[in-house]
């Protein structure tokens, strides 16, 4: 009995030298997050209760939140920037999971050849790259210049100089960008799929379109679902096309929240409280939206 009890003992030691050992481990990254995150957030709060410049603020309640939805132009921007969310982002998604299937063929030749020129888009700079769709869809640029020769326009048509354009164009800029970083981990999904599976399928009689729907969507689930809240977060703080590739014009037509706060902060008479309030929004908007989709994609029983 003495036995069993000191047994028990030194199994609770044990566990408590594991759990110690954990926290220990753990205290140091917890601090840098805490200092680095937590603390920068609750910051920011307390700088969106306060008006004024950067001398000389004083506290005024929510003010600068109920002042977000009587400014237009905070308004339009919180409008592209859900434009550009709901149509980039599903499109992005289903052509990396498209591509990504057709790319997991083990009879497919020149495999990796095909993986880097689809994944490469996302490895070349931010301004670069809008740099490039700048002079593609310039008035004189290559798009213009084919659209001409081909006989479509007779003149070179200002793509970023209008409103529905200008948005089509930084839609088709973000596919770009983005869609071979999503193709990665759909890829990586799948390669953890026994190719069985789809052997099986193939027997049955299942056809390519029934394999893609039965068998390939259910297992990816969970990695289109993070590819989809990371979408969602990175396209809700879109700032980079706004500001590089159309400057957010026309306008104000296609300018993003995340451009609209730099404009506040830096651009005009800085107004830092106003600022930290729509970067607020921000992440209240991100932290909802994050919630929808983790409830509706997790389906566990």
């Amino acid at each position: 009995m003495s036995q069993t009890k000191e047994a028990k003992k030194r199994k609770m030691s044990l566990e408590k030298r594991h759990n110690l050992t954990g926290w220990i481990f753990l205290t140091p990254a917890t601090l840098m997050i805490a200092a680095m995150s937590f603390w920068p957030m609750i910051q920011a709060f307390i700088l969106s209760l306060q008006t004024g410049t950067a001398n000389k603020l004083k506290f005024d309640g929510f003010s600068n939140y109920s002042r977000m939805f009587k400014d237009t132009v905070f308004m339009q921007s919180l409008g592209n920037t859900f434009l550009y969310l709901i149509i980039q982002v599903p499109i992005m998604l289903i052509l990396a999971l498209i591509l990504a299937s057709m790319l997991n063929n083990k009879n497919l030749r020149c495999k990796g050849l095909f993986r880097t020129a689809i994944f490469l888009p996302c490895a070349t700079s931010l301004v670069s790259y809008a740099i490039i769709f700048r002079s593609l869809f310039g008035v004189d640029g290559f798009i213009n210049s084919v659209l001409i020769k081909f006989g479509i326009l007779n003149t070179g048509y200002n793509f970023l100089g209008h409103a529905t354009s200008a948005k089509i164009v930084i839609i088709i800029a973000l596919i770009w960008r983005w869609t071979g970083y999503n193709m990665v981990f759909y890829l990586s999904g799948l390669q953890n799929i026994e190719y069985s599976v789809y052997e099986a399928a193939k027997i049955d009689g299942a056809s390519p379109m029934q394999t893609f729907f039965k068998i390939t969507v259910p297992l990816l689930k969970p990695t289109i679902l993070l590819t989809a809240i990371m979408s969602t977060n990175g396209t809700l703080q879109l700032f980079d096309e706004s500001l590089n590739l159309t400057r957010g014009g026309p306008s104000n037509a296609t300018i993003t929240m995340s451009h609209y706060i730099y404009n506040q902060s830096f651009k005009y008479v800085p107004k830092f409280g106003y600022a930290a309030a729509m970067s607020f929004l921000i992440f209240i908007l991100v932290a909802i939206l994050a919630f929808v989709q983790m409830k509706v994609g997790d389906k566990r029983d």
